[in-house]
This record gives C-alpha cells, structure tokens and sequence, in this order.
C-alpha cells in the first residue's frame, strides 16, 4: 500500500511501550508520538531506544517549544508543527529552534498558498494538509493548448463520437499522437504486431482505456505536474480507483464503476486547472448523475464522492457522519478499498519511475523536451499497468 513512500503510524504510550512494535518494519514506518504522551522518565527511554533499533520517530501536534517535552523530542527525527494551533507570529522562532536540534520539520494542515511559501522560507523539509486539493481560482486564467485538446478528447469519447474525429483530435496534438503510438506498441498492451496506424492503435487500445489514460494524462500535463510523484495526480488516482473499487455497493447502474471513477478523477479538475468546476464540466456530454455529483455533491455518486474527499482529510469524525448516508457501506469496506486504491495509485509512480530511469536518457537522445519525456513518463505507466475493475 505505501508504495515508495513511508507511514507515519499514531503511538499513544502504551503501544510505545509494548513490544508488538517492534515488529513494523524499520524503513516503512515513522512512529508518531502522540501531543498526548506525557515525558516520563520511562517513555523517553523506550523512544531511545526503539531510535537505537533503527526506527524513525516523530512528535505530533507541536505548537511550542515547551521545556517539558526537550528529553522527548531529543529522540525524535521529525517534529510534526500543527499551523493552527501555533499563535500569530511565532511560527518562524519556533523553526529556528527546532531546526537548531537537527530535526526535520513537517507542517501540518497546510491549506494555503501563503502557508506554504511561508514554511518553504522558514526551512520545512515535509507538508501534511489539503493545500494540494483547493482550487486556486485565477479570473482570467486559460487551458494550455494541451490541456484543450485533452478535454476535448475526453467530450468526444464521452459523447461516443466517430473513430475518424477521436483520430482527427488526436492528430492535432504531435505529442499526444507520438505517446499513444508507443502506448500501444508496448509489450505491456499485449498488441500482436506493431502499430503504424493511428485508426489501428486506437482500436488496440479500446475506448475504455484510452479515456481513463487522458483522464490521468490531463494532470501530468497540468501546470502542477513535474515529478511522476505529483501529489495532485497521485490524489486524483487514489480518489478515482477508491470510488471505483466502492460503487458495487452503492450504485445499481451497468456502468456504476466507469461512471465512479470519472466523477473521482474529474473531481479536482478545479484544483488542476485554476477554474471553477462547473465551468470545466458543463460543456462536458457527462452523465447527468456525474454532473450533480460533481457541481452539487448530490445525488448516488455525490454520496458516494462526499466520504472518499472526507478521508482525506484525515478526520474520522466527519467521514462516520457520511458513511451514515451509506447504510451498504462501513469502516471496513471502506479501510480496504482505501489500502487497495492507495497500492495502485502508488503502483502507477513506482512503474513511472522505472520507466523513467530506464528509458529517460534514450528519450532525451531523440531531442524530446523534458515536459514530452514527463507526459509519456507518467501515462505510459499509467496506462500500462492500470487494471480495469474486477
């Protein structure tokens, strides 16, 4: 499930204390103490040594330097400092002092632009929060021509347009059409004989896939893309597969998991893209009961699309009260759809990092501009080794 990325697992003072663990595995896992762990005597030993074993530790919810807590936060590695509770002003001396004792500082609850330049300059090595998900409206802002041609792509297929206008669009775009030509000539598509058609590869690829492959493709060309570990792609793909994996239980329609998944992946197109969402899907031939979940959050999929956005945010409290609209779903189904979701979105940046090592020279020998070499990066793996609902 963490793919690449390491888990911060929630220690109150007696798992820190007891032996089960000891069992987690070392490189995986960042055990975070609790703001409510008192700094007995007792439990700074135990986090001493469990440091001496090799585990990386952190201390959760900081918002002072508080002279009680310095023999516990001497152990820890990473001081996790919650931007809300800290007060005006005091954020860059408590920085400054925690940098001092060589750890490294991750903000919590960033949700805003401000807050984020503001702890880049102050020296934060890690962010924790829902920043990446808010939209940053721009009045006057435009779709890169990509970007275009990708939305309407997706109006075509949506609306099941002719082959001959999918190859027409896809034509208009020499990248777009040099990405989906190696796409299906991979050995990962299973195609029997190369390519050289652009009517064939289409065909080869399927309409399915082809539409969930521009629905990732349209955030690793966003602006915000650069990295095959783009949070927002990562997000959307996460949101999109969970909603996919949680439809057979909530909705009743033939296409209920195609249906689940585009409202999951279309759903932060506004953060993407800087405008607001009615505005991106309007134009778009979606089904009407995606379009109320994504504008109003109503209707099956809105109720469906309202718990997966709570969980993200990390507060149970609010995620309880939607799955109370939910009677065919609980805690568990949801726990295990998310783990699921949260392995193949990882999956996805993992595979586009090996092809990222393994082929990036070779691409970049063919005079390809890095922004090329990241678009086909991201999706070939993407699409690749993207499994369709089981």
């Amino acid at each position: 499930m963490l793919g690449r990325f390491r888990g911060f697992i929630n220690l109150n003072e007696s798992l820190i204390l007891s032996d089960i663990v000891e069992l987690l595995p070392k490189d995986k896992v960042v055990l975070e103490v609790l703001e409510t762990v008192r700094p007995t005597p007792e439990v700074v030993a135990r986090c001493t040594q469990l440091r001496r074993m090799g585990f990386s530790l952190a201390m959760d919810d900081v918002a002072s330097a508080d002279p009680a807590f310095g023999s516990l936060l001497a152990t820890v590695e990473f001081v996790k400092i919650d931007l809300t509770q800290v007060a005006p002003g005091k954020l860059p001396a408590l920085a400054r002092h925690f940098k001092a004792l060589n750890a490294k500082l991750l903000a919590e609850k960033v949700d805003t632009q401000a807050q984020v330049d503001e702890c880049i300059a102050l020296g934060f090595d890690y962010f924790q929060g829902y920043f990446f998900a808010k939209p940053e409206i721009l009045s006057g802002r435009k779709l890169s021509p990509a970007q275009v041609t990708l939305i309407e792509l997706l109006g075509l297929i949506l609306s099941d347009a002719e082959q001959s206008d999918l190859e027409d669009a896809v034509k208009s775009d020499a990248v777009l059409t040099l990405n989906l030509m190696r796409l299906t000539n991979s050995v990962a598509t299973g195609a029997r004989r190369h390519m050289t058609n652009l009517g064939d590869a289409i065909m080869v690829l399927g309409r399915r896939q082809l539409q969930r492959w521009l629905q990732l493709l349209v955030y690793a060309n966003g602006e915000t893309a650069g990295s095959v570990l783009n949070p927002l792609m990562q997000l959307a793909a996460t949101r999109a597969r969970l909603m996919e994996l949680l439809a057979p239980f909530v909705l009743t329609s033939a296409n209920s998991e195609d249906l689940a998944f585009m409202t999951g992946i279309m759903s932060l197109l506004d953060a993407l893209l800087g405008q607001p969402l009615v505005k991106i899907v309007e134009p778009l031939p979606l089904a009407a009961e995606a379009k109320a979940a994504l504008i109003g959050r109503s209707g099956p999929l809105g109720a469906l699309l309202v718990p997966c956005e709570r969980l993200e945010e990390g507060d149970p409290g609010p995620v309880m009260e939607a799955l109370a609209r939910l009677p065919h779903l609980g805690t568990e189904r949801l726990n295990l759809a998310h783990a699921e979701a949260l392995r193949w979105a990882n999956g996805i940046a993992e595979a586009a990092a090996q092809v990222e090592r393994t082929e990036l020279n070779a691409y970049h020998m063919r005079s390809t501009t890095p922004r090329e070499v990241q678009g086909w990066v991201n999706l070939h793996a993407a699409a690749t080794q993207m499994p369709l609902a089981t």
